[in-house]
């Protein structure tokens, strides 16, 4: 008589388990062909030359030749520098110009192009003012910074010519070339060239916000400043946190409006930490210190980044 042994069930279901994980390929394994590209090419435009900047900051170089190596002497250097240290004061004007203004601009021209013009005149009004606002992020800064220089130009400016015209000639001025109004000229440039992106994600945010919210508020009497401080503000702060970050991290770049515009004058009236690098590299061929220059301004910029991003994950799980 022959007896049949069974394997246990447990080790049978262990064994086929195995068996299927082997045949099973595993998952996420070929997502990573698809990411190598993009990964190669940011260790190679992003990635080395950051370090090889880092490298050079430690040098004395004037772009030709062989670097000598001089320590942390660019970085002593640096705070001995009032021109560098004018160009980060300028560049906390030109935050507020592109981050702070902007995004309290933003809110208010999206709640009226989204709440009271899409409501009275339809939604393709409100996108055509949209569009309106977002026209100067499309057009080339080369451009806009030519056609504002001619507008705020003291000779033959449109600006002053409407002061004059209005009876208000008094008040016109050498808007870029005094250094007493060049940087709020500049700031002002800025605002107009970066509220339509906060425009366009606050609208795009507002989007979300489900209308029985404003519906139980108007059941408690709420009227429309409250129900878009109390709703609509709070709803859409994941895209107010990426314009903070995003506008904040572009003002510490800004480098192609100064360059059109002002070339960091009158005297140093303009000057920010990008146009000093680029001048220090370019023009006084002293590679080594625009390096050093640049690699704090990328210090900075990584620690606001993650200081912002920090505040968000928070507000988020708040």
């Amino acid at each position: 008589m022959t007896t049949t042994t069974r394997p246990a069930p447990a080790a049978a279901a262990t064994d086929g388990a195995r068996a299927t994980a082997r045949r099973r390929p595993r998952r996420g394994r070929g997502y990573a062909v698809f990411l190598l590209p993009g990964a190669l090419l940011a260790l190679a435009v992003i990635v080395v030359p950051l370090l090889m900047n880092v490298g050079t900051s430690f040098t004395r170089w004037s772009g030709v030749g062989v670097p000598e190596w001089i320590g942390w002497d660019n970085y002593r250097r640096l705070l001995d520098d009032d021109n560098f240290w004018a160009s980060f004061r300028n560049i906390l004007f030109l935050i507020v110009a592109m981050a702070v203004v902007p995004t309290l601009l933003g809110l208010l021209l999206a709640a009226v192009l989204y709440d009271f013009v899409a409501t009275r005149f339809g939604a393709r009004t409100a996108s055509l003012f949209r569009s309106g606002f977002y026209l100067p992020q499309v057009l080339p800064v080369a451009v806009t910074g030519i056609v504002w220089g001619w507008i705020l130009h003291p000779g033959y400016g449109a600006l002053n010519a409407l002061l004059e015209r209005a009876g208000l000639a008094p008040l016109a001025r050498n808007w870029l070339g005094d250094p007493r109004y060049a940087l709020y000229s500049v700031m002002g440039v800025l605002i107009w060239f970066q509220v339509g992106y906060p425009v366009v994600m606050f609208m795009a945010g507002l989007q979300r916000v489900d209308p029985e919210l404003y519906e139980a508020a108007d059941l408690d009497g709420a009227n429309r400043r409250q129900k878009f401080a109390r709703i609509a503000v709070h709803v859409i702060r994941p895209e107010i946190y990426v314009v903070l970050v995003t506008t904040t991290i572009a003002a510490l770049k800004v480098f192609a409006q100064i360059f059109v515009l002002t070339r960091g004058g009158p005297g140093n009236a303009t000057l920010v930490p990008s146009y000093f690098a680029y001048r220090n590299f370019f023009e006084r061929a002293q590679v080594g210190y625009g390096a050093a220059i640049s690699t704090v301004l990328a210090l900075i910029i990584v620690l606001l980044s993650v200081v912002f991003l920090r505040l968000q994950a928070r507000g988020e799980d708040a």
